[in-house]
C-alpha cells in the first residue's frame, strides 16, 4: 500500500498538468473589427497571436490603424480586409518602418499574413489605394420620416385609458360615499 502512495505522489510531481504549458506561439487570437463608414458596415478579421489593443480608420487617408501589445518574440498575424472597404496597392508600415507582408486578393477580400518581431507595444498602418470601390457613399438623414400609424396608435392607448379613468374615477367616488352612509 506505501508503494502505491509513493508512486501516485512521485507521478504527481513529475507529469506537467496542461495548464502549466506555456502558449504556443501561433496560438490565434481572433478579433473582429466594425468599421462604420460613409453609411456602410464593414468588418475586418485578425487572429493574431499579439493582443489589439485598438483600432482607427481615417477614411480620408484609406488608412487602418492597429494598436497592439506583444509579449512574444516572434509575432504572427492573418488580417481579412474587404475589398469594398479598402483595396488596391498597399502600403504597410510598423512603427513608422515600411514593412512588406505577403498579401493575397481575390474580387471579394485582401487577406494579409504578417510575420514580425519584436515584443511591447506596436502600431500598424495599413493604406490602401482604393476606397468604397463599387459603392457609392450613402448621406445619412438624421431625423427619422414620422410613421401616421404609430401616432394613431399613440392616441388610440392615450384615448382608451383616458375613457377609462373618466368612468372608473365616479364609480370609486360613489361607492366610498355610500360606504361611510
Amino acid at each position: 500500500m506505501k508503494s502505491v502512495v509513493f508512486i501516485l505522489v512521485a507521478l504527481f510531481f513529475v507529469v506537467t498538468p496542461v495548464s502549466g504549458q506555456s502558449l504556443s506561439d501561433a496560438t490565434g487570437l481572433i478579433n473582429r473589427l466594425d468599421v462604420q463608414t460613409s453609411g456602410y458596415a464593414f468588418e475586418i478579421k485578425l487572429t493574431s497571436n499579439f493582443d489589439l489593443t485598438d483600432y482607427t480608420f481615417d477614411k480620408d487617408e484609406k488608412q487602418i490603424t492597429l494598436y497592439f501589445d506583444s509579449a512574444l518574440e516572434n509575432n504572427l498575424a492573418e488580417i481579412i480586409i474587404p475589398q469594398d472597404l479598402l483595396s488596391g496597392n498597399f502600403m504597410f508600415y510598423l512603427n513608422d518602418q515600411e514593412f512588406l507582408p505577403r498579401v493575397e486578393s481575390n474580387e471579394k477580400i485582401s487577406f494579409i499574413t504578417l510575420n514580425f518581431t519584436g515584443s511591447g507595444s506596436n502600431v500598424m498602418r495599413i493604406i490602401g489605394s482604393e476606397y468604397l470601390v463599387g459603392l457609392d457613399p450613402i448621406i445619412s438623414n438624421d431625423t427619422l420620416p414620422v410613421d401616421s400609424e404609430s401616432i394613431f396608435d399613440d392616441y388610440f392607448v392615450w384615448l382608451v385609458l383616458g375613457s377609462a379613468l373618466i368612468v372608473i374615477v365616479p364609480c370609486i367616488v360613489i361607492i366610498v360615499r355610500k360606504m361611510k352612509k
